[in-house]
């Protein structure tokens, strides 16, 4: 009798099979059973089950659901468990996570009694609270590492020597890893964490919760952390089969998308030469949503310079879309995190809701200069509070001329700061660097508009007409 195979090795032998990395969330919400009950929960997910089974790559149940209901909801939830195809590992979400001997137990529960294949598993009290998860190499665990939920940064982002923790977490996962069992849970929400946490571990499994109501981009997500092999990630759908009248019809067409971006012929991602820097992958899917959402327009715009543009930058649009923003302002960290500085100092309005953002992540306090002094008051010219002889570091969205960042300057130099460097998403190669770099101040930037237009005609975003007018335009910006 040959090896018990391990839990990932019959995760990927099923991904193949099924050609799938859908994994159906059974999340039995009270407003999808009409008459709340266990025996409603489980049938419910029964049915769901039946719907899904052929397209699912695994089932995820949510222990919470089941547990409100007591003993009767855990009956039903080992029958949930039991209902699923044999050659479909189900992942227990439970989040568990205790000293050894009650690990132990919770890992009996969920493995023996229950006959879950694998569970979520909270790594914050150590090695010694994990291992009884993953003594089986049948059985597996999917860590929390960076998880979806708006407060994970509260923790999870704080740093660790050099690294942010879920760094650490994902580095200790690979070292566990000794059976084939030990995966990640990294919100898809999260690209750039996904890409970071991908370089850290290559060939750990994923799983990246936030497609659907949380507003993840699975394009982005996938991108950033599907390995060589175009495996190694499941994407949990929950509440959109759930709320669906054909479960099965919805599941079909998410795993066909899916599949469509697995197999895209821009996948892997292009990088080309001089253009987007290969260290940082998920940028790119940046780019794309930022196309995507609109804050990219293409047509005949008149710009403040009397100039006319074929493309239009409109990142306003970024205060009504969080999740984007939150993807924006981590863009701008490890630009950041080379500099020194004493505070963020953001340009209004543009640069306000994305400098705040990049001030709750990266726990860095926040001033601005005001476009118009208050006749009342505290009559402020600089809102925030700092202390004079500190250094500002200047927050924008993206820059022309690098006109409004030297009003912005001379603002915080008259009030006492020192600036010396400037920060924005998108540099449009319009002489602004050389405008700044004058008066002594250092230009960086997440995109120029020259690596957009190479990533984007790359990703065949771009047509030949539109491409020579962007490419023309781009001839008649001030050369450096």
């Amino acid at each position: 009798m040959g090896a018990q195979p391990s839990f990932f090795s019959r995760l990927t032998d099923r991904a193949r099979a099924a050609n799938s990395l859908l994994c159906v969330g059974l999340d039995p919400h009270p407003e999808f059973l009409g008459d709340p009950s266990a025996a409603a929960a489980r049938d419910f997910c029964l049915n769901l089950i039946d719907a899904t089974a052929d397209f699912a790559c695994a089932f995820k149940p949510n222990s919470a659901f089941f547990e409100v209901f007591g003993a009767p909801g855990w009956a039903a939830l080992g029958d949930v468990i039991a209902g699923v195809p044999e050659a479909i590992p189900v992942i227990l979400d439970a989040k568990r996570g205790d000293i050894a001997s009650s690990s132990r137990h919770y890992a009996q529960a969920a493995f023996e009694s229950l006959g879950a294949d694998a569970l979520t598993v909270s790594p914050y009290l150590g090695h010694d609270a994990v291992e009884p998860f993953i003594e089986d190499r049948a059985h597996g665990i999917f860590l929390l590492c960076k998880t979806s939920n708006p407060g994970s940064d509260d923790f999870q982002s704080l740093k660790s020597g050099d690294e942010a923790i879920y760094l650490h977490v994902a580095r200790l996962a690979g070292q566990w890893n000794k059976k084939d069992n030990v995966g990640l849970v990294v919100g898809a929400t999260d690209p750039v964490a996904i890409a970071q946490v991908r370089e850290t571990v290559p060939d750990l499994w994923i799983l990246a919760p936030g497609v659907g109501p949380q507003g993840a981009d699975p394009k982005a997500a996938l991108e950033a952390g599907l390995r060589a092999d175009r495996l190694g990630m499941l994407i949990p759908i929950s509440r959109s089969l759930g709320a669906a009248s054909a479960p099965g019809d919805v599941a079909v067409r998410f795993r066909d998308s899916i599949n469509h971006i697995r197999t895209s012929s821009t996948f892997p991602p292009r990088r080309p030469k001089d253009s987007l820097p290969p260290a940082k992958p998920s940028y790119q899917g940046l780019a794309d949503a930022l196309l995507g959402v609109g804050c990219v327009k293409f047509g005949d715009f008149e710009l403040k310079s009397g100039d006319h543009s074929p493309i239009y930058f409109d990142l306003r649009l970024l205060a009504g879309r969080p999740s984007l923003l939150s993807r924006v302002a981590a863009a701008y960290l490890p630009i950041l995190e080379r500099l020194t500085f004493d505070r963020l100092a953001a340009v209004p309005y543009a640069g306000l809701p994305i400098a705040t953002a990049i001030a709750l992540q990266s726990g860095r306090p926040l001033i601005y200069p005001r476009k118009e002094v208050k006749e009342y008051g505290t009559k402020a010219t600089i809102e925030g509070g700092f202390e004079p002889g500190e250094t500002a570091v200047l927050i924008d969205d993206l820059t022309t001329s690098g006109g409004s960042k030297l009003e912005a300057v001379d603002k915080l130099t008259v009030a006492g700061l020192e600036v010396r460097d400037v920060v924005v998403l998108i540099d449009r190669e319009a002489g602004s660097g050389e405008s700044l770099s004058a008066v002594g101040l250092q230009l960086h930037s997440v995109f120029t508009f020259s690596q957009l237009i190479d990533h984007w005609t790359a990703s065949g975003a771009l047509n030949e007409s539109l491409l020579a007018k962007l490419e023309e335009f781009l001839a008649r910006q001030p050369s450096g």
